[in-house]
């Protein structure tokens, strides 16, 4: 196996917080956390590593519709799953072909990975998650707040539909720097 996929697939995994580290709300209970593990999407570029079949091993992109396609096993949907998860299901599809053959999936970019930002910002928009983010790195990216934002008011939109508020004076006074929450992929800051 290549070294830069057992790297990359290890950042993937060191990049994804758990649930014990997930900040209160100003309401004091635990904000809703991230999905433990990270779930691959459309344009991902995955590395699919059979041992001791070279010819079997092979980059893919995800498609927009979330498969991909593997020599010998053809059409796989990808998109949603974890990379353990499409590993098993990969070994178990050439399981027909290869006696116990053994299957790992490393992601290569994340470029499903995504945040928004929108509202009082310089630049309101779709930015990469290129690994950890919290929120103030998330309007850092995003050119700051402008003259009349609502700083207390600001809310992140989870993928899921659950709402997180959060006052960005408190973080800035320091009496409440558990609000600056780590961002998952799919989320979305409005600033109002």
């Amino acid at each position: 196996m290549n070294a830069t996929v057992l790297i990359a697939g290890l950042l993937a995994a060191a990049a994804v917080p758990s649930r014990a580290q997930e900040p209160p709300t100003p309401s004091g209970e635990a904000a809703p956390a991230p999905p433990s593990g990270y779930t691959i999407g459309a344009a991902d570029v995955l590395q699919v590593g059979v041992w001791k079949e070279p010819d079997l091993s092979t980059e893919v992109t995800v498609r927009f519709d979330g498969m991909i396609t593997v020599p010998l096993v053809g059409e796989v949907e990808a998109a949603g799953r974890t990379p353990t998860q499409l590993a098993d299901d990969l070994a178990r599809a050439l399981g027909r072909y290869i006696e116990l053959p053994r299957v790992t999936v490393g992601v290569l970019q994340a470029n499903s990975a995504r945040f928004y930002v929108l509202g009082m910002v310089g630049k309101s928009g779709e930015f990469n998650m290129t690994g950890r983010t919290t929120l103030l790195q998330a309007i850092a990216l995003a050119g700051g707040f402008k003259e009349f934002a609502k700083t207390a008011e600001i809310v992140i939109v989870r993928r899921d539909q659950k709402v997180v508020p959060v006052n960005y004076k408190r973080i800035a006074d320091g009496s409440d720097v558990s609000q600056n929450i780590i961002l998952a992929p799919g989320d979305t800051v409005v600033v109002p």
